[in-house]
């Protein structure tokens, strides 16, 4: 084909996913013209929650390979992967579909490390039901990341034209800290500079929120800001790279919102994900840069407390899988781009 094929894998059959996949699926055709998406998970899961999304189960066709999708709007093209899950509680924490989501998200990276993917998208799955069926992976990222064996890789959130880094993910705020080092700042600042490039920009201008309060004040509330953040602006400022700060998180990443920047990085999961999604809603994705492959995920979770009860919105998953087809025929720039950075000086 001449448009991207995308592994859409199911997520937590527990949660919304099924449901959402199944309107993103169906109901918008014309992302068949960008793309053919071919889900990765269980039929029975996928029957369930085509019908409680009030749609026809029966457009479910199982495939046995992603070559032999025919890209039909009419259809949900899936390969079958692993036993049966249609019988899975809803709305419940269940060890099967957390080996389950582990399970699909793992035979998507297979496929993309043999070719016959171009990208993943990722619907939510949860990580307490991940743990209880025996991954125990703090998400979907360090999983991916896993997968593929790279070390240097960052969650990103995008929306428009705002990229929002993250110096570190799903780990507690004090080891988080721990966690923000030297070399651990430099690798970020270096892929977001090399994503910046692989989407054209020459040199792109890239914002580093403070850890502290007010960046630190001069070290009145800290001396991480003085001590990791500000050396390594300069040292990739001295190997070329446009970068600035440590900034006061609460006005860099309003200015940011408002288009002074387009390239951010946040320093620790909420400083990054709580204004991003209070001014973004569904209307924002997750990305994973430093992966051979790209990856859309959607930015929301699970969300067992409506799960079953066909009102599940889809536009979160419809923008991912979009981003990810617009992505995808570029991304080896984006991979190409991050290896060329020595991301272990």
């Amino acid at each position: 084909m001449d448009i991207p094929r995308l592994a859409v894998t199911q997520g937590d059959v527990a949660g919304i996913g099924p449901e959402i996949i199944a309107r993103a699926l169906l109901e918008h055709p014309d992302l068949r013209e960008r793309c053919a998406p071919v889900v990765i998970g269980d039929a029975d899961a996928m029957r369930r929650g085509a019908r409680l999304a009030g749609l026809d189960p029966d457009t479910v066709a199982v495939i046995a390979d992603p070559a032999d999708a025919t890209n039909d709007p009419g259809l949900i093209e899936l390969v079958q992967t692993g036993p049966s899950l249609g019988d899975i509680p809803l709305g419940e924490l269940s060890a099967a579909a957390g080996d389950g989501a582990h399970r699909f998200v793992v035979r998507a990276c297979d496929l993309a490390k043999e070719g016959k993917v171009d990208g993943i998208v990722t619907p939510p799955l949860n990580k307490a039901a991940m743990h209880l069926g025996g991954h125990p992976y703090p998400g979907h990222t360090e999983l991916l990341a896993h997968e593929f064996g790279v070390q240097n890789f960052s969650l990103v959130l995008g929306a428009g034209d705002l990229y929002l880094f993250h110096l570190t993910t799903h780990v507690s705020l004090r080891q988080a800290i721990e966690d923000i080092t030297p070399q651990r700042t430099d690798n970020v600042i270096a892929l977001a500079a090399a994503f910046g490039k692989a989407l054209g920009r020459e040199h792109p201008r890239i914002g580093l929120a403070g850890l502290n309060p007010h960046a630190g004040e001069n070290r009145l509330f800290g001396d991480e800001d003085a001590d990791v953040l500000a050396p390594a602006v300069a040292r990739a400022r001295d190997r070329g790279i446009d970068a600035h700060g440590p900034i006061a998180a609460d006005a860099l990443i309003p200015q940011a919102v408002r288009g002074k920047w387009n390239l951010v990085i946040a320093c620790y999961h909420d400083q990054g994900h709580a204004p991003f999604k209070a001014v973004y809603g569904d209307d924002g994705v997750n990305i994973t840069v430093g992966l051979p492959v790209v990856r859309v995920s959607v930015d929301h979770g699970t969300a067992f407390d409506i799960a079953g009860k066909g009102i599940a919105r889809e536009g979160s998953l419809v923008l991912a899988i979009e981003r990810a087809a617009e992505l995808a025929p570029g991304w080896h720039h984006v991979w190409d781009q991050a290896r060329q950075v020595d991301l272990q000086a």
